[in-house]
């Protein structure tokens, strides 16, 4: 419901979550494929995020990764049709979390790798391609998950696809293990390198298996031009210091200023829900300025109560001025706050995120970014930042 929130859909729409597996994005992916093709649904948006949380030096630590990844399945137009697909259960386990655990759990790591992870997927994958009389010469590329980059080639070999043309880098190296995500992140990239006709093996794993077979149509050029996984990993920045990752991950704790305590309200929150998610500011219909927050009188004309709601989230600006603060409670310090003069009017006031403070100058070009604001009274608090914009 945030998502839905943010992105300004209608109400009067299903949402729903899926959690606690690995597979849980291809579980979503095959309930909207099956709502599509019943007629239920024209298009569904399927969004899939990982933040796990590895004990301190320990191998987890030095794999694991977040990321996100959203797609939307539909029934015309699309840049990618879906085949077929072959789904297995399993009750075996190999990696898990308990409520009261704060950090991911395992058993030896070759007893799951052996019995769980390389027998498990490619009895998946195995049967996908007898349903559907193919062999594995006929996969153009695959994209599936893996734990670690050598059980994933390890995996490739076992399912006799070749590792250097067949299979899609799982990006270990730029990304790490990013759970959930990680499958939907790699089918994308794969996606954005793919050609009209090429045949696409995705596959997820967790508590059992989740295999696609899918091809590719010539709507991809329409979506090609996407920021996708290679821009915006040739536009991430770096965290100063491994005591600034241990802080963010709330690993421990920082020194605390001699602040309040943060405080945060439903009621505001729900009473201005329209500007505080999507963003809506109000544009007067007797000047056609635009301003955020709302307010009854324009600072413009003067008019009063003459406006229409007007969506900020996807507009982009320049950064009209800036100021530091190195006191500010923040992670990683100084905090910047923003003035930025929207491309299509107005102005709008809020804090820079993924920032690098000495590329920021005045004239910057900015875009929203949907975020955390703060914790407060045991709640998350959403609001929208700026970023320089990315790719």
């Amino acid at each position: 419901s945030i998502i839905r929130a943010a992105v300004d859909l209608r109400v009067d729409i299903l949402t729903m979550d899926i959690a606690h597996s690995l597979r849980g994005v291809t579980s979503a992916m095959k309930a909207a494929m099956d709502a599509v093709q019943a007629g239920s649904a024209r298009r569904v948006m399927v969004a899939a995020a990982e933040r796990r949380i590895p004990a301190p030096n320990s191998d987890f630590e030095a794999i694991f990764g977040d990321g996100a990844a959203a797609l939307l399945i539909g029934d015309s137009d699309v840049a990618v049709d879906i085949e077929g697909s072959y789904h297995l259960s399993s009750e075996f386990v190999d990696v898990w979390r308990r409520p009261e655990d704060s950090y991911m759990q395992t058993w030896e790591e070759r007893f799951i790798r052996e019995e769980g992870y390389l027998k498990i997927l490619p009895q998946a994958v195995a049967a996908l391609l007898k349903k559907h009389q193919l062999s594995p010469t006929d996969i153009a590329k695959a994209a599936f998950y893996g734990p670690d980059a050598r059980t994933h080639a390890t995996m490739a070999r076992a399912m006799g696809l070749d590792a250097k043309t067949q299979v899609q880098s799982p990006m270990f190296d730029s990304v790490g293990n990013a759970g959930a995500a990680l499958a939907p992140m790699i089918l994308v990239a794969a996606l954005e390198e793919a050609k009209p006709g090429d045949r696409i093996l995705y596959a997820a794993y967790g508590d059992g298996a989740d295999a696609f077979l899918l091809r590719v149509t010539e709507q991809i050029e329409k979506v090609r031009d996407r920021r996708g996984i290679k821009r915006h990993l040739e536009s991430k920045l770096m965290l100063p210091s491994y005591g600034k990752y241990v802080e963010m991950r709330e690993l421990m704790e920082g020194e605390a200023g001699r602040r309040p305590a943060r405080r945060s309200s439903l009621p505001v929150i729900w009473r201005e829900r329209q500007h505080l998610f999507a963003l809506y500011g109000q544009k007067c219909r007797a000047c056609g300025n635009i301003q955020y927050p709302r307010q009854r009188i324009c600072i413009y004309c003067q008019a009063k109560d003459n406006f229409e709601l007007i969506r900020l989230s996807d507009k982009r600006g320049k950064v009209f001025t800036f100021s530091m603060d190195e006191r500010a409670m923040e992670v990683v310090l100084p905090k910047v706050f923003t003035v930025v003069d929207l491309d299509e009017g107005g102005r709008f006031y809020s804090v820079m995120t993924d920032r690098d403070t000495s590329k920021i100058e005045v004239g910057m070009p900015v875009e929203m970014t949907f975020r955390i604001q703060l914790e407060g009274s045991g709640l998350h608090n959403y609001f929208w930042r700026v970023r320089q914009i990315r790719g």
